[in-house]
């Protein structure tokens, strides 16, 4: 097996060049193909190579049997050449790197889960097993408001409920390695979700969680109603300072160049282009994102004309009354060009001098989670308000159109669906809604969160109910949180 991996040229598809797609090396000769895309397939069809070990994991893989080998022999030599790996990497790095892009399962540290003998007389003692159903509440737990904590609850409701956040957790992925345990917010997360999905009826006390993110976030200490959004991004930050990423953080596949859970979920891309109004010179940069703030009409800051869609006509899923605003009209704004004034002239790296400026973001990568923040809360120095403007927002959205390469589709800030919008990496379905009632300075709030593909529910603190997809729809929205279609598992 180790022969193998370092007797090849390079832990590349040899016929696609990708270094991913669950690359699997044939077992008769060097060969290396993508899973995903068949290739491995194909080779063992023609050279009737019927053999083929997964570079991932480690599993052997029979084509005529079309499924893995599970045999515990295999699975023992996996797992020691997983270690000798880990060593390898740690004591060679400059060896191994050249095979880290293909082999990251066999260089991680995460290990499968065996059951010890505890775990084992208890299953033995426990033969019925409990089975999860379209019309399970399993997972649904309210959360008891330890004063003005209705902020975090919400929050809370949707982190438990974010898919590749649930498997994560559930699968034991977390492996701390903070010198106190007891101050990790990972490890907590971890308790809740063992919590959350334990079938306990009862309300949770997150009093834990609580004391922990006021020894972390500071600024969030006390018994004041806090901002859901602001209690979102420190949760976030504070989850990612105390993952343990990879040691090779820097070549993650995120902007934020981490590769710890937070940064592989929500982490996206945003490039933002100043355009040149002299020589239309272009200078591009990317920065990364855990959430995007929409401003909202009714704000002090002017907002972007409707789209077309007020005819009745449908945009991105979304039915246009007139005078309704959608996500999609929000998302325009968002992404149209700016003219940055003589006021803000910017040195332009080829005319060598200050002159004014277009600019323009758009998405370079998105995230597995798209959390979008309603700016409903207006703090400035006259205005101190709520912006109860209702806004549409989508079951379904289709990111295509915010694309960076899709750019070219929009003219004079005009948006044009583009001819190839099936592209699925860019879908996302809505999973959680978080909602605020009341006054800027009284308020409440509450949460609606999915717990199957059509199935809703209201979280208001300790008390759980269901809720029509049409209560959702229907609600003012504060934070939206929509996960990548094709990643979710449901």
């Amino acid at each position: 097996y180790s022969v193998l991996l370092f007797q090849a040229k390079s832990c590349i598809c040899h016929m696609c060049g990708a270094h991913l797609n669950r690359l699997h090396s044939c077992l008769y000769c060097v060969f290396f193909g993508c899973f995903t895309k068949k290739h491995i397939h194909e080779h063992a069809k023609t050279k009737r190579h019927n053999l083929a070990i997964d570079l991932l994991y480690g599993g052997i893989y029979c084509f005529m049997c079309q499924d893995y080998i599970y045999d515990k022999d295999m699975e023992q030599i996996a797992k020691e050449e997983q270690r000798k790996a880990w060593k390898l990497q740690a004591f060679t790095p400059t060896v191994v790197s050249h095979y880290q892009c293909t082999m990251t399962g066999i260089g991680e540290k995460y290990s499968t889960w065996e059951p010890t003998k505890r775990e084992l007389e208890l299953l033995r003692h426990n033969p019925k097993r409990r089975k999860i159903t379209t019309n399970c509440t399993i997972g649904l737990r309210g959360l008891i408001n330890l004063g003005n904590t209705c902020f975090m609850n919400c929050i809370v409701q949707a982190l438990t409920h974010t898919p590749l956040l649930r498997d994560f957790f559930l699968s034991d992925r977390h492996k701390c390695e903070m010198q106190s345990p007891s101050s990790c917010l990972v490890c907590e997360m971890s308790t809740l979700f063992q919590e959350f999905y334990s079938g306990h009826r009862s309300p949770h006390i997150p009093y834990r969680l609580l004391h922990l993110v006021w020894t972390h976030a500071r600024h969030l200490a006390g018994y004041e109603q806090q901002d859901a959004h602001e209690f979102l991004i420190a949760a976030l930050d504070v989850l990612h300072r105390h993952c343990k990423g990879d040691d090779n953080g820097k070549k993650a596949n995120n902007p934020n160049h981490c590769n710890c859970i937070i940064d592989q979920i929500f982490t996206g891309g945003l490039q933002s282009d100043v355009t040149c109004q002299v020589c239309h010179g272009v200078s591009t940069t990317i920065d990364p994102f855990w959430d995007i703030s929409l401003d909202l009409p009714g704000s002090s800051t002017p907002f972007w004309p409707l789209s077309p869609g007020s005819d009745g006509s449908v945009v991105n899923g979304e039915s246009h009354v007139s005078g309704t605003t959608t996500l999609t009209d929000c998302l325009r704004r968002f992404t149209r060009p700016e003219h940055l004034g003589s006021s803000a002239k910017i040195k332009c790296s080829g005319c060598h001098s200050y002159q004014e400026s277009t600019k323009q973001l758009t998405m370079k990568k998105l995230p597995i989670v798209a959390c979008f923040h309603l700016k409903r809360f207006e703090h400035s120095a006259k205005l101190r308000r709520k912006i109860t403007t209702y806004v549409s927002f989508p079951l379904e959205l289709d990111m295509t159109p915010f694309m960076a390469s899709s750019k070219e589709s929009r003219m004079n800030g005009q948006y044009q669906q583009p001819t190839d919008s099936l592209n699925n990496d860019n879908k996302y379905s809505l999973f959680a809604v978080v909602n605020h009632q009341g006054t800027l300075e009284s308020g409440h709030y509450t949460s609606f969160i999915r717990q199957h593909k059509d199935q809703w529910f209201k979280c208001d603190d300790a008390i759980i109910t269901k809720a029509s997809i049409k209560d959702v729809l229907d609600s003012e929205g504060y934070l939206l949180f929509y996960h990548k279609q094709f990643l979710e598992y449901e």
